[in-house]
């Protein structure tokens, strides 16, 4: 096993870098690293602010990075170009994000690995590697059940005034913004699925509320139906999520789960100790 590597965990929002140098552990965080989002010369200088002045980068053996974007061979190419611009003398092993997750819940085993953060996604992992996925269809078509999808309803049921008098008061006192900042900032601005996912905290803070439980699972349903309903895996082995939004909302995946007579694994809010694990037992 090689001493010195670190292992990034990229979403869209953020970017988590463990470096281990020998038995010393560091954690570095940067903004999500996206080559949909950022070109090869921005993701370098972020890597490079990020790391500026914490580590050597030429004591580096390996960097193990997932993330997301990165079944797009074009995306893969952009984020090796940009590694081995920082770390040139290290080994990469480049991976989607939902390898993180299946490594991290699965290790060896067999299991469904499943996303919901600011996007989502799902596949059938067969203890080596994912062999069926769901197309990623992005924030516009796709992302069931994801922090966007689900902040995308909060602002359409404030924006069409569907919230009701207590809640359209509880939206306008915490975001005071308008209808005009709102669409300027979704398709004029750079990043708009992590504008709206930011909205799905909303949904955290009025739990409770009919309206407010009614987006929340209808909204993880249409994860179960777009994705775990396709793979006839689900109702053969342990599913397993990670993300924000399914460790937040754990409770409504385990409800559906038994009215889909699924088993779930674990749910975990990062993939990060579960891909220490498996890292630290390769040889």
């Amino acid at each position: 096993m090689r001493n010195n590597y670190i292992i990034a965990d990229s979403g869209a929002t953020k970017c988590q870098w463990t470096v281990v140098v020998g038995k010393q552990k560091k954690t570095i965080t940067t903004i999500g690293i996206s080559p949909y989002f950022l070109t090869t010369t921005q993701i370098i200088e972020t890597i490079q602010k990020g790391f500026q002045k914490k580590i050597d980068p030429k004591i580096i053996d390996a960097v193990y990075f997932y993330g997301t974007g990165l079944s797009n061979p074009l995306n893969v190419a952009s984020i090796k170009k940009a590694l081995k611009t920082v770390f040139s003398k290290a080994k990469l092993d480049i991976q989607t994000d939902l390898v993180a997750v299946a490594r991290a819940t699965c290790q060896h085993h067999k299991g469904v690995a499943c996303i919901l953060g600011t996007g989502s996604n799902t596949g059938y992992y067969n203890g080596k590697k994912i062999i069926k996925s769901s197309p990623g269809l992005g924030y516009v078509l796709g992302d069931e059940g994801s922090g966007a999808y689900l902040g995308k309803k909060v602002l359409q049921y404030y924006l069409y005034q569907t919230f009701d008098e207590e809640l359209l008061h509880s939206f306008e006192s915490k975001y005071q913004i308008s209808k005009d900042q709102i669409l300027d900032a979704i398709y004029k601005q750079p990043l708009p699925n992590r504008y709206m996912a930011s909205f799905a905290q909303f949904l955290s803070e009025h739990r409770g509320h009919y309206m407010i439980e009614n987006i929340i699972e209808d909204g993880i349903n249409d994860f179960f139906f777009a994705h775990l309903n396709k793979l006839n895996e689900s109702w053969l082995h342990p599913i397993h999520f990670a993300g924000s939004v399914a460790f937040v909302f754990r409770d409504v995946i385990k409800q559906l789960a038994t009215a889909y007579e699924l088993e779930i694994g674990k749910i975990i809010k990062s993939t990060m100790e579960g891909l220490l694990v498996y890292h630290q037992q390769e040889k």
